[in-house]
């Protein structure tokens, strides 16, 4: 009896052993088909993204390889010719009309030109960032605030229909392409160019004496005899000359400072918003940065009494002269000559002139519509001539100026005891 119970019990314990010891293993089998279970769930979902991923890339590359064929298609149908673009605009809100890469926020003409000439088809998308590969140029490169009536420049593009139009549909109504012609391979709207013309629209009181009351500006009339004196003073600039005084940073001794000038003159005054206005023409070979500004504020100067007209021929000299710049609003880029060119290739039968006559018409009612209205418009709201006319006491006419580049900063801030800026429309 006492033999069996330790055998009963080491059976029992056994039985039991075996028991727990077959739970384990089914815990174990069960542990094991979970994770088996699991790791297949991840291998199935790791496949079916890369499939996915797969299928995105074919998706991205057979887009990648439409929007090419598309592309050679479109070469193909319309192959890039080198043309030039007549272009018109005012440039109020923009900073200027060369595009800076990198400087979005301050928005240029040629922003908002390039951007017309992708959206319209005219140039790839990647043209867009490397304005060289359609081989850009501006005919001239105009300031902040500065309008053109007859800007042109040169590039590569798609000739597609209704061209023109396509464009414009993608440009605000401030810029217009009014022209296109085709060119020579080589041509370069900047190195082509013989002369350009610019027109400066300014109130007359510009020529009032200094001591007229700026307060009644709607009153003033330019008389014939102050006028004949104006285009007395700008025929003296006509010829070549040195003008290092009339831009910035630029020594006595460089001869890029040497300008040709063949035309300066003051049209006849009129009536716009009950205040008189004038244009003036200025034609020359090409102008320095704020050369053509700086030539107008002068002769104001000596107009109004400020300095003697023998400053004038001066300031061609080796001394610097402190010579006042005249506001940028009223500047516009009238038009662009190609003479040499048009000698050349404009009758050789394969070849257009490049002189926009039949254009004339569209160009003026431009003018008439967008930059003239501006010019008014803020003048009238600004008074920028009345302004910088209260600046010039502190410019010093009859000795050398040592700090010319820093008066220009200046120009814009009226000096103690001046007139207050008041608008000059009433």
């Amino acid at each position: 009896m006492f033999k069996i119970r330790p055998l009963l019990s080491a059976l029992v314990n056994h039985k039991l052993t075996l028991e727990r010891n077959g739970g384990l293993r089914k815990l174990f089998c069960m542990m094991s088909e979970g994770s088996r279970d699991e790791q297949t769930a991840k291998l199935l979902k790791r496949a079916i993204e890369e499939n996915e991923d797969s299928d995105a890339e074919k998706v991205k590359d057979t887009k990648k390889l439409k929007a090419e064929v598309e592309t050679t298609e479109d070469e193909k149908k319309y192959p890039k010719k080198k043309v030039v673009l007549l272009v018109a605009y005012s440039g109020k809100g923009y900073y200027g009309m060369q595009r800076n890469p990198g400087t979005s926020q301050f928005r240029t003409i040629e922003d908002d030109l390039v951007t017309a000439l992708i959206k319209s088809g005219c140039i790839p998308e990647n043209h867009g960032n490397d304005m060289k590969k359609m081989s850009f140029q501006r005919c001239a490169r105009t300031d902040k605030g500065v309008s053109a009536a007859g800007q042109v420049v040169s590039l590569k593009l798609r000739l597609i229909e209704d061209i023109i139009e396509k464009i414009n549909e993608h440009l605000p109504p401030q810029i217009r392409v009014l022209g296109l012609k085709r060119v020579t391979q080589g041509f370069n709207s900047k190195n082509n160019c013989d002369a350009r013309t610019y027109a400066y629209m300014l109130p007359t009181v510009a020529f009032s004496p200094k001591d007229y009351d700026t307060g009644n500006i709607a009153a003033f009339c330019l008389e014939p005899e102050t006028l004949q004196r104006v285009n007395r003073l700008f025929a003296l600039y006509k010829g070549t000359h040195n003008f290092h005084n009339f831009t910035s940073q630029k020594a006595p001794s460089d001869p890029s400072a040497r300008r040709y000038i063949t035309e300066m003159s003051c049209g006849e005054p009129f009536i716009n918003s009950n205040t008189q206005f004038a244009v003036i023409t200025v034609r020359g070979q090409s102008f320095m940065l704020h050369q053509i500004r700086k030539m107008i504020g002068l002769v104001i100067a000596v107009i109004k009494g400020y300095a003697k007209e023998d400053v004038i021929e001066r300031s061609w000299g080796q001394e610097k002269v402190d010579v006042p710049k005249a506001p940028g609003l009223g500047l516009v880029l009238e038009k662009v000559h190609f003479d040499r060119y048009n000698k050349r290739f404009g009758g050789d039968g394969l070849h257009e002139r490049l002189d926009w006559e039949c254009e004339e018409e569209a160009i003026k009612a431009f003018k008439e519509a967008y930059i003239y209205p501006s010019i008014v418009e803020t003048e009238c709201q600004e008074g920028s001539m009345v302004s910088w006319m209260s600046t010039l006491p502190i410019h010093d006419f009859e000795a050398s100026a040592t700090a010319t580049d820093t008066q220009d900063n200046k120009d814009q801030k009226p000096v103690s005891g001046s007139h207050n800026r008041v608008p000059i429309c009433i």
